[in-house]
């Protein structure tokens, strides 16, 4: 169970690019015709069989700009392109870095994270993270049942993401965290500013995510494979002219949780998040662009603003809020000029 309600926690994407290792291989006609991953690993003797398999499952093997998706597919002539990220060290270290701290006991500690603050530590960012700073703060207690790379991680929020996290510190915290994160029993609830506004001022949006096909920096959302994905939304605000709004302000509210679920699920309906490298695609309109300059805003706009679950130890039923971070808050305050 515990695995299961992990699958998501990959690295950052921003931060896993900033280090890696780029081969070529060359597939030569009559070397063809066996399975991929045996192949390549023959040509590539430095990475193993298993390593390439998994390289194959992140996205990181590609033959004419289209990545692979399955290891057990022949392998055909060519130049075969493949990223090794850089190694992360085995044991994070302990680093004294301030923590908004919004709840701890013996078994759990609950953190309002900064933007800018990846969650644990990835190729391109060994230091400086959560984990980094909760190893100081909670030292020997924190639970190393999510690896030694991920102790006491149940979920993560995205590096460029604010907002509310708990961290188990025991193993049956964790054990517990993680049961309620695999049966969707969390109340999670993240403000948006979006480009735009959806068709409708509440409603769902469900599609089935899996790494894009075309970039492995991102998610889509495909016809056929992926992780089931369920996103609620209210309009909260719309930010302009009624008829054709600009921006508007939503509540988000996850049934499950897959990487860059809400980005992606937006984004789909024409409604990014205002800020988003990755999913903004379109630039939004010059007066929304100025009020995100004056704002200092260089991120998704994007805050997790509530977490609620029972207690999974002492069953009592704990809910928690966090405000508007001061760059969301000011392009709000903003918007709500236009």
């Amino acid at each position: 169970m515990a695995a299961d309600a992990l699958l998501d926690l990959d690295p950052d994407d921003d931060a896993a690019e900033a280090a890696v290792d780029t081969r070529m291989v060359a597939v030569s006609p009559e070397e063809a015709g066996g399975r991929v991953d045996k192949v390549l690993a023959a040509l590539a003797p430095e990475l193993s069989r298993a390593r390439i398999q998994a390289l194959i499952a992140q996205g990181r093997v590609s033959l004419g700009g289209a990545l692979l998706a399955d290891a057990s597919a022949k392998a055909v002539a060519g130049d075969y392109r493949i990223e090794v990220p850089a190694p992360v060290a085995a044991e994070p270290k302990p680093e004294a870095i301030p923590l908004n701290v919004l709840y701890e006991d013996a078994h759990l500690i609950v953190i309002d994270k900064p933007a800018g603050m990846a969650v644990h530590p990835a190729p391109g960012t060994p230091s400086g993270t959560l984990v980094n700073a909760l190893l100081r703060h909670c030292g020997d207690s924190l639970s190393g049942i999510g690896g030694v790379a991920r102790p006491g991680i149940v979920h993560r929020i995205d590096k460029d993401t604010s907002g509310v996290i708990v961290v188990a510190k025991t193993d049956a915290a964790h054990q517990g965290l993680s049961a309620l994160f695999h049966d969707h029993d969390i109340e999670r609830t993240y403000i948006a500013l979006t480009r735009g506004a959806p068709r409708a001022a509440k409603g769902s949006i469900e599609g089935a995510i899996a790494r894009s096909n075309t970039d492995r920096k991102k998610m889509a959302i495909v016809k056929a494979g992926g992780r089931h994905a369920v996103t609620h939304y209210v309009v909260e605000r719309y930010f302009g002219p009624q008829d054709r709004p600009l921006a508007a302000r939503l509540a988000c509210t996850l049934e499950t949780g897959r990487t860059h679920q809400i980005r992606v699920h937006l984004a789909s309906q024409g409604c990014p998040c205002l800020g988003d490298p990755v999913y903004g695609s379109g630039p939004p309109a010059n007066a929304v662009k100025a009020a995100i300059a004056e704002a200092d805003l260089h991120r998704q706009a994007l805050h997790a603003a509530v977490l609620g679950f029972v207690h999974p130890v002492t069953g009592e039923r704990l809910r928690f809020e966090s405000p508007l971070p001061a760059d969301m808050a000011r392009l709000e305050e903003l918007l709500a000029g236009l």
